[in-house]
């Protein structure tokens, strides 16, 4: 009854706020013409008011430019996840619930200031009884039912606003909701994670990669709602200065996490789909420590090789290449037009090649988000219409390594990511 009581309370809460936000466009609205930009802002200030499954849901937007609007993903793009710590009376409360006992028996010392807070978790540094020093990852209360709740009303958001803007309805948004939900739910499953960063582990084992490390996972101090982790101390891959502190090559520590990265792909298909600034570190050992398993992926064979191909021909200005790693992802149209194809490329091939150009004769802030986001949407557009399919996996990739190049520039201009791609697979 609690339960379903706090879950109408939060109805009421979000569809105030999105009747507040949105119904400012109520003219442009009723006469059938809203304009994308204003439609993408009130909804992004709806979401960070919202919170939690909101903000995860712009941020989602954010991170697939090849299957919304550009106007969508560049305005999501700017979704903050900066919300209010848990109170300290709380976190021992969810302590105590899910570990057994109150926080001073649990654990030697536990910072009652976080380390970080985000919509769904909050992290602290802790000293074990065993003296092991470790963060631990703490779910805020309530949030599966707040989720939940909120994921009901999404489904109903997509429903109206595919009625009130026709981009939204070719954008695939209500095909993206179910996805979306397992992807939200995946990352508030702590268990989950400590997998995912187990499996990573087991990879950098197996092929016997000694350069790079994940934190150790204490079992005995997990739960779903809890995860305990070793505590890392370094700096952030892309933070020049900082990085200096740790090591004098830089240049060779950003060559080893490409080739971890890449190798990760080429060898297993499973990586880290979320691989920024803060979740790669150069540790005082000077190898490399990817942190932060909420967000993994995993591609096909199909899907890299297509991914290899694309970025050929990219590296060398081949307009078909570029089209035959598009069409390699997909075998789901066999009689595609490859003529017709290239043809309709032709100048979304020219923009990206102007992009990489920019990026890559010294200029790495040229990167412009907006239009890469205008560039993928062009791209999903044409591949539809062509017949194709390009997977979500791709346009993650794909941002990703762009982003990495941008970041080679800074620290080791000589490298070309694009060009020389195969040289960080072993």
């Amino acid at each position: 009854m609690q339960n379903l009581f706090s879950g109408g309370l939060r109805i009421l809460q979000s569809g105030a706020i999105f009747s507040t936000k949105i119904g400012g466009l109520g003219w442009e609205i009723l006469t059938g013409n809203p304009p994308m930009k204003s439609i993408a802002l009130k909804l992004r200030e709806a979401f960070e008011s919202l919170g939690a499954t909101y903000i995860k849901l712009g941020q989602f937007i954010a991170s697939a430019p090849s299957l919304f609007p550009p106007e969508l993903v560049d305005e999501m793009q700017k979704c903050l996840d900066d919300v209010r710590p848990v109170p300290y009376k709380d976190i021992q409360k969810i302590i105590k619930s899910e570990l057994g006992g109150d926080v001073k028996e649990v654990f030697h010392t536990f910072a009652e200031k976080p380390l970080a807070s985000a919509s769904i978790a909050q992290v602290h540094a802790a000293i074990t009884k065993e003296g092991l020093d470790v963060v631990v990852k703490i779910q805020r209360p309530d949030i599966q039912d707040i989720l939940e709740t909120d994921m009901n009303l999404i489904a109903v958001l997509t429903w109206i606003l595919e009625k009130i803007a026709p981009e939204f309805k070719s954008s695939g948004l209500t095909g993206m909701v179910e996805e979306f939900r397992k992807s939200i739910l995946e990352e508030t499953d702590f268990i989950r994670e400590a997998r995912n960063i187990e499996e990573f582990e087991s990879y950098l084992l197996g092929v016997n990669e000694t350069r790079a490390k994940v934190p150790r996972v204490y079992h005995s101090y997990s739960t779903r709602k809890v995860l305990t982790m070793e505590r890392f101390y370094g700096a952030a891959i892309t933070d020049e200065k900082a990085l200096l502190q740790y090591t004098n090559k830089p240049k060779k520590i950003l060559e080893t996490a490409l080739e971890v990265w890449f190798s990760s792909l080429s060898n297993s298909g499973f990586f880290h789909a979320d691989v920024h600034a803060g979740n790669l570190l150069i540790l005082k050992d000077e190898k490399i420590g990817f942190i932060d398993f909420g967000i993994v992926g995993r591609i096909s064979p199909k899907v890299w090789e297509g991914l290899m191909i694309f970025m050929q021909g990219l590296s060398f200005s081949e307009a078909e290449l570029v089209a035959d790693g598009l069409i390699a992802m997909d075998s789901t149209n066999p009689n595609i037009d490859r003529k017709k194809f290239i043809k309709d490329l032709d100048t979304v091939f020219r923009d990206m090649t102007g992009i990489l150009n920019s990026i890559q004769t010294g200029n790495p802030s040229s990167l412009d988000e907006s239009k890469l986001n205008s560039i993928m949407f062009d791209i999903k557009a044409i591949t539809e219409n062509n017949g194709l399919k390009i997977p979500r996996e791709f346009g993650l990739l794909f941002k990703q390594i762009l982003y990495f190049d941008r970041y080679v520039k800074i620290l080791a201009p000589e490298i070309d990511i694009i060009r020389d791609q195969k040289k960080f697979i072993s």
